[in-house]
């Protein structure tokens, strides 16, 4: 991977890419008209934008002004209480345009350029039911086609979401309207939205997602259709990421009908920071319960089937730690996806941690995936989330 300076430090690509996700950047009206047309690149945050590294590694790109201009106008939650942690969302990191390309810069200092995917009209689409692909599904990187919220989050909806979620927020301001929960995804639209993807996007991985739910029967329906409607596609990965169920028993099946990997995450390893942040998990499916499936599945269908995702930069480094080698050790695979704070405050801040935690982070991963021989998912990587990104570091021939 290509190394980066940055104030007078050298980054690797890893590194650099947890600054971008963690403090968004600002992009020049220029780089959406001269590139839009051509690329990936839309200023609807629902379109899940992405740069590419000169190396592909895949950075997740928020527009932090349009996004927070978007936020004040379709969330549900009190955006109000935004103002407040403005200090907190300033970017030093701008796109802009140079020589006909887009260009990276930290304040005045040139550090790279960039790509885009290529041009789809993924976003323009629905289905045949009339479900507009977009704020459904969402194209991440060039591998995944990922589908963020199939059902609606139980927890959040009775007063326990996830303080880091946009969803669980919005489900939860739902409730305490007394406004009807939104219809769970069908199987017959996820079909759909994963062929078209494949065929004119070139997705070969999916992710299916949903909220947290009290009665694991009614999740484990879903997921039979889902996996029902994806039966005959040659896909590369089928991640499930879901309530730990009661019994192992279901878990099973999921396995029989076709995913490759199964998530049970606990976000964060600091029980009395979990408590605040996962109050639902905590208090509902419990630490104890996410543990046990996830020993379940690595025991029985081998290491790196189970894996269990942690917000990168909402705990210390000495309780991420202790996690994530609890679960390496035990074959389950550590994920790590980094936290954008320009979402939503966590425990009273907005504010990302610096450059030497994340480094910290980068060579706990690596060092782990290495001694438990732990792979991750993916090909190229995700928007968000550095796993596979941290692998790839380590080995540059499989690149």
């Amino acid at each position: 991977m290509d190394k980066y300076e940055i104030k007078g430090r050298q980054l690797s690509s890893v590194e650099l890419k947890c600054l971008l996700v963690s403090r968004g950047v600002s992009v020049d009206k220029a780089v959406y008209r001269e590139l839009g047309g051509q690329s990936r690149l839309n200023i609807n945050p629902l379109t899940c934008n992405c740069m590419l590294l000169p190396d592909s590694t895949i950075v997740q790109l928020t527009d932090v002004k349009f996004h927070l201009n978007y936020l004040s106008g379709m969330l549900s939650w009190d955006n109000l209480k935004l103002l407040k942690y403005a200090s907190q969302l300033g970017t030093p990191y701008s796109l802009r345009m140079q020589d006909g390309k887009a260009a990276l810069f930290c304040e005045k200092e040139f550090v790279t350029f960039v790509t885009f995917p290529d041009y789809t009209d993924f976003y323009s689409q629905k289905t045949s039911g009339g479900l507009p692909f977009i704020g459904n599904a969402v194209l991440q990187g060039l591998d995944w086609v990922s589908f963020q919220c199939l059902w609606h989050c139980e927890f959040a909806a009775s007063g326990r979401p996830c303080e880091f979620c946009f969803s669980g927020a919005d489900h939860q301001a739902l409730a305490a309207k007394n406004t009807p929960m939104p219809d769970a995804v069908s199987a017959d639209d996820v079909r759909e939205i994963v062929r078209y993807a494949q065929e004119h996007t070139g997705a070969s991985a999916v992710q299916i997602t949903g909220g947290s739910t009290f009665d694991g029967r009614s999740e484990a329906e879903h997921i039979r259709a889902y996996l029902a409607a994806l039966d005959g596609f040659e896909l590369e990965e089928l991640l499930l990421y879901i309530t730990p169920p009661s019994d192992t028993a279901t878990v099973d099946e999921y396995f029989a009908l076709g995913a490759s990997r199964i998530a049970c995450s606990l976000e964060v390893w600091d029980t009395a920071r979990a408590a605040s942040i996962t109050p639902g998990k905590i208090e509902y499916t419990t630490r104890r319960r996410h543990l046990d499936i996830l020993e379940y599945i690595a025991a029985k269908y081998g290491a790196g089937t189970a894996f269990s995702n942690f917000i990168i930069g909402l705990e210390p480094f000495e309780t991420l730690k202790e996690g994530a080698t609890y679960l390496a050790e035990r074959g389950i695979i550590p994920s790590a996806s980094v936290w954008m704070p320009m979402g939503r405050p966590v425990m009273g801040s907005m504010t990302a941690p610096e450059l030497d935690y994340y480094s910290r982070v980068v060579d706990l991963f690596g060092e782990l995936y290495a001694r438990y021989k732990l792979e991750p998912a993916g090909c190229c990587g995700l928007n968000v989330c550095m796993e596979r990104d941290i692998w790839r570091l380590q080995n540059p021939a499989a690149v």
